[in-house]
C-alpha cells in the first residue's frame, strides 16, 4: 500500500506512474476533513488521468468542503459537465479558479454551458487580474463558440488586460467585425492605450475578423523587416499564401543567431510556400533529447513545427518516440505547474508523431488526437519538460 508521500511524489516524478498512486492522490484530495494540499494541486493539473476518479471528485463537489477550486478544475478536465455547478459557485463567490495554467482544463467543457458564467466574470468592476486575464484567455481557446461575449470583450480594449482582448477578439472571428475600426486603431498605433507589443497581434485579428488581410500583411510584414521578426513571424504564418511577398524576408530569418526567430521562420517559410526541406534542418537542429525544459531554448516549439509539416518529416519520428517514451516528466521551477507543463510535452509529441503518420511506439499509425489549443503551451513555453 503506497502512503501519500510517496503517491504524490511518484505523479509528479513520473510520466505514467502506477495508476494506483492517482488513486491514493484523488482520495487524499477530496478528503474533506483533512484534504492535502500537495494532492490537490496534482489531481488539479491531472486532466484525463483522473477520469477514472470521476464520481468520487463529484461526490466531493457536492459536500462544498475542501479544496473546492481543484477538484472543480480537475473534473473539468476531464470533460465532466458535474463540475458546473461547482464552477458557477465559485464565480458567485467571486473565487473562480482561473490560474492561467488550468484554463485548458476549463475549455474542455461546451462553451455553452460555462460562457454566461465567463461573461458576469467580464462584466465586474473593478475587473480582478487572475480572474479577466484567465477569462479572456478561456474566450480565445472556445474561439468562434465564445461569440455571444463579445460586448463583454469590447470593454477590455480600454484596459491593462486589451491584449488578452485583442487575442480573443480575433480566435472568436467574424462575430468580432464591429470592432475593426478598434482594432485598425490598435495596429496602427492610433488607439489611446495600444503598446509596442499590441500592433501585431491587433493586426492578425483585424484579418481574422474581417476577412481582409491587407493590413496583417503591412503590419506584420513591416514587423518582420525590421529587426522585430519574432513577433511577425506567427501571423505570417497564419496568412499563409497570402504572404507570398516576404517569403525571402522570411527565408532569411531560418539563419538568424536567435533559435526562437529561427523556428518561427523555418515554420512560416511553410506555411507560405509549402516547401519544407530547407525548413526541416532548421527544425531538427533544435529538437535536443537533453533538453531540460530551458526556456530559452524552442525545443517544443520545433517539435510541434515538425508535426504541422506532416509526412515530409517522417526522419523525425524516431527520434520523437526516443523522447516521448522518457519515463521521467520534465522539470520545472514550479510544483504546482509541473504536471501540466509535461503534458504540454508529451502531448506536442504524440500529437507530432500522429500527424507525421507514426506512431508512439512505432507500430502502425494513429490518427491525430485533438488538440488542446491555447494557453498552457504559450504561457509554458518550452518549460514543458526535462526528460533524463
Amino acid at each position: 500500500m503506497r502512503t501519500l508521500g510517496s503517491a504524490v511524489k511518484a505523479v509528479y516524478r513520473y510520466r505514467r506512474p502506477d495508476p494506483a498512486c492517482w488513486a491514493v492522490v484523488v482520495r487524499a484530495a477530496c478528503n474533506p476533513l483533512g484534504s492535502s494540499w500537495d494532492a490537490a494541486k496534482a489531481v488539479a493539473q491531472a486532466g484525463s488521468a483522473v477520469s477514472g476518479h470521476a464520481d468520487r471528485l463529484a461526490r466531493a463537489l457536492a459536500t462544498r468542503l475542501g479544496n473546492v477550486e481543484e477538484l472543480a478544475v480537475a473534473l473539468a478536465g476531464t470533460g465532466d459537465l458535474r463540475a458546473l455547478p461547482a464552477l458557477r459557485r465559485i464565480a458567485e463567490d467571486n473565487r473562480i479558479p482561473l490560474n492561467v495554467p488550468w484554463v485548458p482544463h476549463l475549455a474542455a467543457l461546451p462553451a455553452a454551458e460555462l460562457l454566461p458564467t465567463m461573461r458576469a466574470v467580464l462584466r465586474r468592476d473593478p475587473p480582478k487580474y487572475h480572474a479577466s486575464t484567465a477569462a479572456l484567455e478561456l474566450l480565445a481557446l472556445w474561439g468562434p463558440a465564445a461569440a455571444p461575449a463579445v460586448p463583454e470583450v469590447l470593454p477590455y480594449l480600454e484596459s491593462p488586460y486589451a491584449y488578452g482582448a485583442l487575442r480573443a477578439l480575433g480566435r472568436i472571428g467574424p462575430a468580432a467585425a464591429v470592432a475593426a475600426d478598434r482594432l485598425a486603431d490598435f495596429a496602427t498605433g492610433r488607439a489611446p492605450k495600444a503598446a509596442r507589443h499590441h500592433p501585431r497581434l491587433a493586426a492578425w485579428a483585424h484579418w481574422k475578423a474581417t476577412g481582409y488581410p491587407e493590413l496583417a500583411l503591412d503590419v506584420c510584414g513591416a514587423a518582420v523587416g525590421s529587426g522585430t521578426a519574432s513577433h511577425g513571424l506567427p501571423f505570417l504564418a497564419d496568412l499563409g499564401p497570402l504572404a507570398a511577398a516576404h517569403a525571402d524576408t522570411v527565408r532569411g530569418l531560418m539563419e538568424s543567431p536567435g533559435a526562437w526567430t529561427r523556428v518561427a521562420a523555418a515554420h512560416a517559410y511553410v506555411r507560405i510556400t509549402a516547401d519544407s526541406e530547407s525548413a526541416m534542418a532548421v527544425l531538427l537542429a533544435e529538437v535536443d533529447p537533453d533538453w531540460t525544459g530551458n526556456p530559452a531554448l524552442p525545443t517544443r516549439e520545433a517539435v510541434s513545427r515538425l508535426g504541422a509539416i506532416g509526412a515530409p518529416a517522417a526522419a523525425a519520428a524516431p527520434l520523437l518516440r526516443r523522447i516521448l517514451a522518457a519515463e521521467e516528466r520534465l522539470s520545472h521551477p514550479y510544483e504546482h505547474v509541473r504536471i501540466l507543463a509535461d503534458e504540454a510535452y508529451a502531448r506536442t509529441l504524440t500529437e507530432a508523431l500522429a500527424r507525421i503518420g507514426a506512431s508512439a511506439d512505432g507500430s502502425a499509425p494513429v490518427a491525430a488526437p485533438a488538440a488542446r489549443r491555447g494557453v498552457l503551451e504559450r504561457w509554458l513555453g518550452p518549460r514543458a519538460a526535462r526528460t533524463r
